[in-house]
């Protein structure tokens, strides 16, 4: 079980922490306003894009990691233990 939880909780951190690097490039506008939370800008060429795109899959990929090391691994650990008592 402890495995299973470390490698989701280094997935979780890997890539939130890649999500709040490129939200802090591209949705901080200053220190005075709000942070990580302010619209990409307007004037975007191909590689801004990218990154933007790149910022949407690793919140996924965190959350998706998280949830299969945590939930899913294990939920089908126990359902293949419960299985197997029935036999």
């Amino acid at each position: 079980m402890a495995d299973e939880f470390i490698k989701g909780f280094g997935i979780l951190t890997s890539g939130m922490l890649g999500w709040m690097v490129i939200a802090g490039w591209y949705n901080t506008t200053g220190f005075e306003e709000a942070q990580l939370s302010q619209p990409a800008p307007d004037n975007l060429v191909l590689l801004d894009h990218l990154a933007l795109s790149l910022k949407t899959g690793l919140v996924t990929f965190a959350l998706l990691g998280a949830l299969t090391f945590w939930v899913l691994i294990p939920a089908g650990r126990e359902l293949r233990k419960a299985m197997a008592a029935e036999q």
